[in-house]
């Protein structure tokens, strides 16, 4: 009897557990997707930018009005204007600057839940950031959905120095994997040392015991944000660059109270034209400039942003492997690094730290000299971290909002925030890229509630593919190949950037009259970016400056700032040609660029003087001709090959090292004094050595060898080369500007 009841007992246990593990499945199953025929045609031309602001004028006349106006367009504005173009709404917006020119094209490129919220919701109790990670994971899946072509899975490897964090870091990712549940992209694992290091083969092997590879997703934030932009535009939507609000219009509000907002006085930054836009509703989407659309509406507002800085710097891709990112969750401070390949090229960060709210915030020294010192701390002695192999460096800000509604004001909201004002403003403030579309849809959906619309349908979002993803397969590029005779590497780039827009781009590309390739002239010897693709951001993105084309259209000046210096000219040059832009203009556009390029950490050194071509009439001559005036980044009379040593200085360097008793420890000050004056510099100051330490790291605890020292040696060299004979160091500052012009061929184009 007793057994019976027993084995009755576990056959129902055992039934219930599959059977309850299969409804939280089935429960959490994305969406199938529906086969969406509302698609461009695969040489669609978009309406101008021209046709876009006579729209906004139409929508600004009498018994004209849009059903929402949208204010800002990054991540969040471009998806709000998506959501509500496809609901069949009519939507206007604007951006001051360019589309995704703030936060949304300066994140860590990641699709991801958080594994570190998921870890502080663990370790505080924190029921918010749960929230957020279950929310993003479930997003997750169909940002990677709707366009393909710009994302994919990374697999993301957490080095383990001591066992008794396997089955910590081992919990934590088997946890963030159940709580994607159906989304969930692929299962976490465990690798031991010797997979883990042939995987990561940079890694440090000293103290490393193995690794927990998890899954989340990679995107091109810039490139997402446009083809946000250009969906919304094939529904109908207005959107404008470079336009910026002014006033917001508000009319007595007929049941009393508040005047109510009902539109705003715009302004074309490219001319200086303004005028009047009239809206049912209007959309603060603008991130961490929030606070100044809603001073337009309320003046003495309380501020709702608590803007967090985060600094990001790109390294040469053998930094990492071209498909393993890693995370590092124990650096010096507590914060998290992520230290992934991207483009081609590696980027890690992010630091985060409280910032005033800048236009152009630029990297601070010491935040790059802070990641370069954790990257030092795993990554493998053979390795030699420079500042010199950094190829750019750039400052987003994230919104980190408080709730004006709660009770607590000082508390942050991790996640996002919708309010609405007593004058109707709405604002949707906080989130990040991941949950980009859940966002809008509550959004809109807000919307249309508080200003009493009827759209023709709900949310679809999560089936509406966007531009370009309709035709692309992972094989598309081949096709390009074959039709247009590409380099593979161009075809790659095009097909993963614009994805089936890639065949309109193709067939703006000239022949390079070669054998092979047969079409495409880069812009960039160092990168795959073409010719065609500046005409196409002009004709089909609304590119209106060469800032837009080098920063956002393509990402040249995230992947190396020098690289994007060097191919002004030929931007300039063709969106010259295209839009008529007279030389004065050029020429402005070459100095509006360069002072960009500092935001993304271009040295000082750089030339900010434009090239004779941009201003002279032999800039219509043909492109070939523009590749001889590219190499302006190069200091008239500096020194860029590899620093050599004469025989007088060799004689005088193994002094120095043959001098040293104790052969194991590193290049310190003492060292570092000798060494110089071997080379000629005289009455060093202690400040100076200060600053050249931190270049020189050679790998501890192991024996100095006579061409390591020769190599640190050389390193200092360069960094404090002058032309002629070595002169007097008379400061510390004198010599940090000195430390900038590392040599290109020594640091992989690092500035």
């Amino acid at each position: 009897m007793f057994r019976r009841i027993f084995t009755r007992r576990v056959l129902v246990v055992g039934t219930a557990v599959p059977v309850a593990g299969y409804a939280y499945y089935w429960w959490n199953q994305p969406p199938k997707p529906i086969m969406d025929n509302n698609r461009p045609p695969p040489l669609w031309t978009p309406p101008s930018r021209k046709e876009m602001l006579e729209g906004l004028r139409r929508a600004g006349r009498d018994g004209e009005e849009l059903d929402l106006f949208i204010i800002g367009g990054g991540a969040t504005g471009a998806g709000v204007a998506v959501d509500a173009a496809s609901r069949g709404l009519k939507v206007g917006l604007v951006e001051r600057d360019d589309f995704s020119s703030g936060t949304s094209s300066k994140s860590t490129k990641l699709v991801h839940g958080g594994v570190r919220y998921l870890q502080k919701a663990v370790m505080e109790l924190d029921y918010e950031q749960y929230k957020l990670v279950r929310e993003a994971l479930r997003e997750r899946r169909v940002f990677l959905s709707t366009a393909p072509y710009l994302s994919s899975m990374l697999p993301i490897m957490l080095p383990l120095n001591h066992w008794w964090q396997l089955p910590y870091y081992y919990a934590g990712t088997k946890m963030y994997d159940f709580l994607a549940g159906g989304e969930n992209m692929a299962s976490s694992y465990i690798m031991f040392k010797d997979p883990a290091l042939e995987a990561f083969p940079m890694l440090k092997p000293d103290n490393l015991v193995g690794a927990i590879v998890y899954y989340d997703g990679q995107h091109n934030d810039a490139r997402m944000n446009m083809s946000l932009i250009m969906t919304a535009v094939h529904y109908g939507a207005l959107a404008a660059n470079h336009t910026e609000v002014v006033r917001l219009n508000k009319t007595p509000n007929p049941n009393g109270g508040e005047p109510q907002v009902t539109g705003a006085r715009v302004r074309d930054n490219m001319t200086g034209e303004e005028w009047d836009v009239k809206a049912k509703g209007v959309i603060n989407a603008t991130g961490p400039f929030s606070d100044g659309v809603r001073e337009l509406d309320e003046a003495g507002v309380k501020p709702i942003v608590a803007p967090s800085g985060g600094v990001h710097i790109t390294l040469p891709n053998y930094y990492s492997p071209r498909t393993m990112g890693l995370l590092d969750p124990n650096t010096s401070d507590g914060r998290v690094i992520f230290f992934l390949p991207w483009q081609g090229n590696t980027i890690a960060g992010t630091t985060d730290s409280p910032v005033p709210v800048e236009h152009e915030p630029k990297p601070k020294e010491e935040e790059i000299e802070w990641i370069l010192d954790e990257i030092r701390r795993y990554l493998s002695p053979d390795i030699q971290v420079r500042r010199g192999d950094v190829l750019s460096a750039w400052a987003g800000i994230r919104p980190l909002v408080r709730d004006p509604g709660a009770k607590n004001t000082e508390s942050l909201v991790r996640n996002h925030m919708i309010n609405v004002a007593p004058s109707g403003l709405l604002t949707i403030a906080g989130g990040k890229w991941t949950t980009y579309r859940e966002m809008s849809e509550e959004t809109v959906d807000a919307a249309v509630k508080a200003f009493n619309l009827t759209p023709r349908s709900g949310c679809k979002t999560q089936a509406v593919r966007l531009v370009g993803a309709h035709g692309w397969t992972d094989t598309m590029f081949i096709k390009l190949i074959q039709r247009y005779g590409l380099e593979t590497e161009v075809a790659q780039h095009l097909s993963n950037t614009y994805g089936d827009r890639a065949w309109t781009v193709c067939s703006l590309a000239e022949p390079t009259g070669l054998h092979w390739p047969l079409h495409g002239h880069r812009i960039s010897e160092l990168y795959p970016y073409i010719d065609a693709e500046v005409l196409y951001a002009v004709r089909n993105e609304y590119a209106t400056t060469a800032v837009d084309v080098i920063a956002r259209r393509t990402r040249l000046s995230f992947l190396n700032a020098q690289a994007a210096l060097d191919a002004l000219p030929t931007v300039i040059g063709l969106m010259g040609d295209e839009l008529g832009w007279s030389y004065k203009r050029r020429r402005q556009e070459w100095v509006n660029a360069r002072n960009f390029l500092d935001s993304m950490g271009l040295s000082e050194e750089a030339s900010r003087t434009p090239p004779a071509l941009i201003g002279s009439p032999s800039w219509m001559q043909r492109l070939s001709d523009l590749v001889t005036a590219r190499r302006i980044g190069a200091k008239p009379g500096g020194k860029y090959s590899r620093a050599t040593f004469s025989t007088e200085e060799l004689d005088r360097l193994k002094k120095v090292y043959n001098g040293r008793e104790d052969k194991v420890k590193p290049l310190e000050k003492g060292d570092l004094q000798k060494v110089l004056e071997a080379m000629g510099f005289k009455d060093i100051q202690p400040a100076v050595l200060d600053t050249l330490v931190p270049e020189l790291s050679i790998r501890k605890e192991k024996t100095l060898e006579w061409e390591e020292f020769l190599d640190a040696c050389a390193n200092l060299k360069e960094l404090s080369f002058r032309e002629g004979a070595p002169s007097e160091i008379a400061s510390a500052s004198e010599l940090v500007k000195q430390r900038k012009n590392i040599p290109v061929e020594k640091s992989g184009g690092g500035v």
